[in-house]
């Protein structure tokens, strides 16, 4: 007999483009609890920079991956996987719908499609002999290694994430094969979920607005003095967290390198790229359904409306899990 597969719900989409606000009332409307894809807003202390979801905006959903880590704590996409697995499976016996509802494309893709991140028999001496190489030559050089073997891979992974420039690298000595291609061909697999896989977005013109008009709300409500304070307790530029939109260009003054005028452009620019990158590889994704705020009149109501349907047809609905 097939086992039935069960429920998992997915809301994402560029940054600024009014995931929270829709992710929350989905979830009041269908008995969902909400796990944070965001590879910022696990961490504590970076709620500005992040657009981190204020208690008063939960509305009481309960929100998972929020808060949980220090900026200084390691956290990747394999974390990510085994702490979302185990909370779907805490909603799953509440009887509510796993909702994943955030903006990092390839944490939404790890649960997804159950990708597998085990690693072949490492040979330790290689990693030592990498991460030797790292400290003398630096994780801009070793980053270029990689290039060297795995563009697609380099492309994907900063320069100074470099665990995961190794890991890269790693597999790559250890079986021949490039890790990109392996997670591609992992992405191909089918999901143990049934899923509906939720992409909002709007116009390019109204979104580049709303990501301005947020940048300047960041400024306002105090970035500058969260970034000082994140300094202050020991965050630097070479951490994977302060390399997330708004702390490095913050950090980037406060280390002279820009003025404050130029750090806020470079925000904005950057954040609009950002949003460009994440709409690419949404559209790479398989079996999306897209909501252009735009057909709907922007009225949340309408998507809502749209939403449900869909999940109902599908049998998800209604905090009852099939």
């Amino acid at each position: 007999m097939k086992k039935e597969k069960m429920p998992l719900v997915i809301l994402t989409g560029p940054t600024a483009v009014g995931k929270t606000k829709l992710s929350v009332a989905l979830a009041k409307k269908i008995g969902g609890e909400i796990i944070s894809a965001d590879s910022m807003q696990v961490y504590r202390g970076m709620d500005i920079g992040s657009a981190k979801v204020t208690r008063e905006e939960m509305q009481g959903i309960p929100h998972y991956l929020i808060d949980e880590f220090d900026p200084w704590e390691e956290f990747h996409v394999v974390k990510f996987q085994k702490y979302a697995r185990d909370y779907i499976k805490q909603i799953y016996e509440k009887g509510k719908i796993p909702i994943l509802a955030g903006g990092t494309g390839f944490y939404i893709q790890a649960v997804l499609y159950d990708i597998d991140f085990t690693e072949n028999g490492a040979d330790h001496s290689y990693r030592e002999s990498l991460q030797e190489l790292a400290k003398d030559k630096g994780a801009k050089w070793l980053h270029e290694e990689l290039r060297l073997v795995d563009p697609a891979s380099a492309d994907a992974i900063h320069e100074n994430n470099t665990k995961r420039v190794i890991r890269a690298l790693e597999f790559y000595h250890e079986t021949g094969k490039r890790i990109s291609e392996h997670n591609e061909e992992e992405r191909q697999k089918e999901s143990p979920y049934c899923f509906a896989y939720f992409v909002l977005n709007d116009e390019r013109a109204s979104l580049y607005r709303n990501i301005d008009l947020r940048v300047d709300q960041m400024i306002d409500q105090g970035l500058l003095d969260e970034v000082r304070r994140l300094k202050k307790s020991g965050c630097t530029s070479d951490m994977v967290a302060m390399q997330g939109l708004g702390y490095k260009e913050m950090l980037a003054y406060l280390d002279g390198e820009y003025d404050f005028e130029e750090a806020v452009r470079v925000l904005k620019r950057d954040t609009r790229h950002f949003a460009k990158r994440q709409l690419t590889w949404f559209r790479r994704e398989r079996d999306v359904i897209w909501i252009n705020k735009g057909e709907f009149a922007y009225d949340p109501e309408k998507m809502l409306d749209y939403m449900t349907d869909l999940l109902k047809k599908k049998g998800i609905s209604d905090g009852t899990v099939i």
